[in-house]
């Protein structure tokens, strides 16, 4: 096999974690000589995700191609499932490399196609959380964890991204009868710039999707919690969409914080950061989320949930960790705003950070995962 490889990323929805992983990560592979392609869901994703999808596809030899893809087992799959096949036949991979559960069904099931007609494909599988956070004691977890124990033998290598994914696979999966390793995701070194907020920001910034599984709900009714202990209202911004932004909406509304919360549609992170002076991940559930990474990259105090992978971010034990509950993060959040400057002094530190997320070891890792699969 060539030193330069034809390598193929498949996942269903582009945005999130997921999406700005394969971004880093195809960058990244592209400044390596590598020809890469992108196979994804068309009807996911707005006017931010429409943008990123245009810087990127003059670097993509293999191009982008979008077709849609629906996120639960259904009917519809049957179609969506030809049409991706078809798509990623043509492209010709040595590495088809699926992230999350959809993507990781298609590359792992269609590698082994194309492996019938004698093509030589390396199948990778990077869960992403995705079906891991099923509950293994209901109907649903239980097929689906069957599903990815069947899976496991037309996958060549897993890539997990924190040891806590790790651990939950082998917990409700079983321990991988195939080479698996744990990488890390990575920020680029333009990331570890800090960021100055603005003069007017608000006092706290919720940015992700908007949905319960990341704790939108929990960061509204702290809001409410908090304000009334440190004897003002205080201010936020939430910036993001998704399905249930209106019964966020709601919310607010419900309880009288129209005047003091500020939703925004998705964008740059780092635009985001300047918009408030401390950042809440609440989230019910996480593997290693990029949002935690680059909050800390840029130097900015945050509060985030002990779930998934963040502990791993921290350190076990940080004063800046809480469990998913609204009065817990209350206290925190006034603690915090009440010493802003002692807060931040409990950060990690950003040269640890650095030199344990950056993007160029990644990539690194990773093209060695592909080399190892294509050598079995």
């Amino acid at each position: 096999m060539a030193d330069k490889l034809r390598i193929v990323h498949c996942f269903r929805s582009p945005v999130g974690g997921i999406f700005r992983h394969v971004r880093d990560l195809t960058e990244a592979q592209v400044t390596a000589g590598h020809s890469v392609g992108i196979v994804c869901d068309s009807t996911t994703g707005g006017e931010f995700e429409e943008l990123l999808f245009e810087q990127m596809k003059d670097m993509l030899a293999l191009g982008i191609h979008r077709t849609p893809m629906q996120r639960h087992v259904g009917p519809g799959d049957l179609a969506s499932a030809w049409r991706t096949y078809r798509i990623i036949k043509e492209l010709r991979p040595h590495v088809l490399h699926g992230h999350g559960a959809k993507g990781g069904a298609y590359a792992r099931l269609f590698g082994s196609l194309l492996r019938v007609s004698r093509s030589r494909v390396a199948r990778l599988y990077s869960p992403h959380g995705g079906s891991l956070h099923y509950d293994e004691n209901t109907t649903t977890g239980k097929l689906f964890f069957a599903l990815e124990r069947f899976m496991a033998r037309f996958t060549d290598y897993l890539l997990f991204v924190s040891d806590y994914e790790r651990r939950t696979y082998r917990r409700k999966v079983g321990e991988p009868p195939i080479p698996n390793t744990l990488v890390y995701n990575g920020l680029r070194a333009a990331e570890f710039e800090p960021v100055i907020a603005a003069p007017d920001a608000a006092d706290l910034l919720y940015i992700g999707m908007m949905r319960d599984l990341k704790g939108p709900d929990i960061f509204i009714d702290a809001l409410a919690n908090a304000g009334p202990q440190l004897g003002r209202a205080l201010t936020a911004v939430m910036v993001g969409d998704g399905d249930d932004l209106p019964r966020y909406h709601a919310q607010v509304k419900r309880l009288g914080l129209e005047r003091h919360v500020r939703f925004l549609p998705p964008m740059p992170a780092r635009e985001a950061f300047a918009l408030a002076e401390l950042v809440i991940v609440p989230s019910r559930a996480e593997a290693m989320p990029y949002i935690v990474l680059e909050t800390l990259a840029a130097g900015m105090p945050m509060i985030a949930t002990s779930v998934g992978g963040i502990p791993e971010i921290f350190g076990t034990g940080s004063p800046a960790l809480i469990r998913p509950d609204p009065v817990e993060l209350a206290d925190r959040m006034r603690q915090a705003l009440a010493d802003p400057a002692a807060y931040r002094k409990l950060m990690p530190d950003g040269a640890s950070l650095k030199a344990r997320f950056g993007a160029d070891v990644m990539a690194a890792d990773i093209e060695k995962a592909y080399f190892a699969a294509l050598d079995k």
